[in-house]
């Protein structure tokens, strides 16, 4: 039986499929950041638990991060607790961390394909819903909610079901000035907004062959 990449990524992380179809996931790589993390890290320390595999979390604080001057810190008083608690909780639990001033820092979704924390083959979660990024990378990632990011810490797994499959092929050269962004608004164009919803959307062709890595991944 042939198989999509999605089937096969799927399958090789599946850890037990219950009679209705939701399924236990092993996940690969958990990216965390301020936003999503610090109910997650507070449900840990109220159930007394550890993270489950330390090695497969990476932690960056990015949401709220200035991006001009950073000497002067982070003006507002929210903004700044959150990268303050992701401090302390990736400090508590030993966790991989890029600080606001560690020269990795960066958005979370350019860090984890930048420092190799994203490979082809992985699943990839991350509390945010930009996550399908590394899909470009050939790895199965997808945005989680909080509580699931809670999950993920304590047990390396995630409870989901196996999504349909679609193909989106586009062929030919691409004229002056069109770029990867126009790309998938044309075919946002065509299947609608909520037209993904429920699938895995493999991209192929000879247009999507030429992309640099940049590109797949705005795909």
């Amino acid at each position: 039986m042939l198989k999509t990449l999605y089937d096969k990524l799927w399958e090789s992380h599946v850890v037990h499929t219950e009679d209705d179809g939701t399924a236990i996931l092993y996940i690969d790589r958990h990216l965390l950041h301020e936003v999503t993390s610090p109910q997650a890290f507070e449900g840990l320390k109220l159930a007394g638990r550890q993270p489950w595999r330390n090695s497969a979390n990476l932690m960056v604080a990015d949401h709220n991060v200035p991006t001009t001057d950073r000497a002067q810190g982070i003006a507002d008083p929210i903004s700044r607790l959150q990268v303050e608690t992701l401090d302390g909780n990736a400090k508590e639990f030993s966790l991989t961390y890029f600080g606001m001033n560690d020269k990795r820092q960066g958005i979370v979704h350019v860090i984890g394909p930048e420092q190799g924390a994203t490979l082809p083959g992985m699943t990839v979660v991350c509390g945010d819903s930009h996550t399908s990024t590394h899909g470009a990378f050939a790895a199965l990632a997808h945005g989680i909610g909080t509580s699931e990011v809670e999950h993920v810490l304590a047990t390396q797994t995630l409870l989901a079901r196996k999504s349909k499959a679609m193909l989106v092929q586009v062929d030919g050269a691409l004229p002056a000035g069109v770029t990867a962004k126009d790309i998938v608004l044309a075919v946002i164009g065509k299947i609608g907004t909520a037209g993904g919803t429920g699938y895995a959307i493999e991209f192929a062709g000879s247009t999507i062959r030429s992309l640099s890595m940049e590109g797949r991944m705005t795909v």
